[in-house]
């Protein structure tokens, strides 16, 4: 990498690293909640919808939180089971139809309910998820054992990517969410991840910035070893926080795609 492209890269992310970036950006959930209990859930939601066209999968996730609250909140919603009766297409229809692009209510609730179970009596998603990648194979790196424990979790969930070759997007930037530091937009909530850890969350924006930059090549797919190359890129510029080049190249991608 030469130094042009670094300083070019650095000059990008401060630019877009910035408190307005919520503005248009599902990360704008962080919010809607002060407590961390709701926070954690509430974001981990967003995150999984967070695909395709930004109109429209913001009011679909402003839409259940909504309703969460008129329950006292996306956990108490969640923990009391006030979703299953709450959370229905419209009146006649069946619990088939989609909710968003190809995942379905059924499909939905089938997170709530995993959800619920995890925080049932008042247990934190952040540490139910510590707890279980501290009890994953110390010898695994650590972006293997978080995708594990998210796999594992809801192995029954449709909506929560998986497997080796995924680059598994949405995990891992729920997880940039929760993990970077000093950031005037992620929340930095967890100090049992390292950023140095984190893998940057791979999309079509991101991709063609990097390709663009010719740091990736042409016809690479869109799988966790182009996500890992990629990371191993940033690394080059930030070794202990790789995703502050998610700034950078997401950034400049949509404002190239406007």
């Amino acid at each position: 990498m030469t130094l042009e492209l670094k300083e070019k890269l650095c000059a990008l992310a401060e630019e877009y690293e910035k408190a307005s970036f919520r503005d248009e950006d599902p990360s704008q959930f962080m919010e809607w909640y002060t407590a961390q209990r709701d926070i954690e859930v509430c974001l981990f939601i967003t995150a999984m919808l967070s695909f395709g066209n930004r109109r429209q999968f913001i009011p679909k996730v402003k839409g259940i939180m909504q309703m969460a609250d008129a329950h006292g909140g996306i956990c108490r919603w969640l923990e009391n089971g006030d979703f299953e009766k709450e959370f229905m297409p419209a009146e006649g229809s069946c619990e088939a139809v989609k909710f968003y692009r190809f995942y379905s209510f059924e499909d939905m609730k089938v997170l709530f309910r995993t959800l619920a179970h995890i925080l049932k009596g008042g247990a934190l998603f952040g540490e139910f998820l510590r707890s279980e990648f501290e009890s994953e194979n110390p010898t695994r790196s650590a972006p293997e054992r978080i995708c594990s424990v998210f796999a594992r979790a809801f192995s029954d969930c449709k909506i929560v990517p998986k497997g080796k070759a995924s680059a598994n997007k949405r995990v891992h930037m729920y997880l940039r969410w929760m993990v970077r530091r000093g950031s005037p937009v992620d929340l930095g909530l967890w100090n049992w991840y390292s950023p140095a850890d984190l893998i940057i969350p791979l999309d079509t924006h991101v991709m063609q910035e990097a390709r663009k930059f010719g740091m990736l090549k042409e016809g690479c797919s869109a799988g966790f070893k182009t996500a890992l190359a990629l990371t191993e890129e940033l690394k080059k510029i930030w070794p202990g926080d790789p995703c502050k080049g998610d700034f950078a190249l997401f950034g400049l991608g949509v404002a190239d795609n406007e």
